[in-house]
């Protein structure tokens, strides 16, 4: 199985956010084929979490999905500590995506988001 171009599934990942309510924004575009893809989740309170690629051994091979995203803290955490996060993960992979989106109710659909 081929995994699904990084550019798509941000696509869709926005518009399963926009038909739920939330704003999204892809705030910086990585590689279109496979670039590492990072969600932040503003609270609009000051307070923010960051949704990285899961590590591998979250992935079951019993049952493939296409992407697994873990948060960075247990809690959400100040929006200009996910910001730095931010800064140090784009220096690490200059193709990774960082998309945003905005719900005072902490939703994401990240657990939604699999193909």
């Amino acid at each position: 199985m081929s995994r699904l171009k990084s550019a798509i599934w941000v696509a869709a990942y926005l518009r399963r956010c926009q038909t739920e309510g939330i704003f999204g924004a892809v705030r910086r575009r990585g590689a279109e084929e496979a670039g590492a893809g990072f969600v932040k989740l503003a609270l609009l309170d000051g307070r923010a979490w960051l949704f990285t690629p899961a590590p591998q051994s979250a992935y079951d091979d019993s049952h493939p999905v296409e992407r697994v995203f873990a948060p960075t803290s247990p809690e959400a955490v100040a929006e200009q500590a996910v910001e730095e996060r931010i800064a140090k993960e784009i220096r690490f992979d200059p193709d990774a995506w960082i998309v945003e989106i905005e719900d005072k109710a902490g939703r994401h659909f990240l657990d939604l988001a699999k193909s």
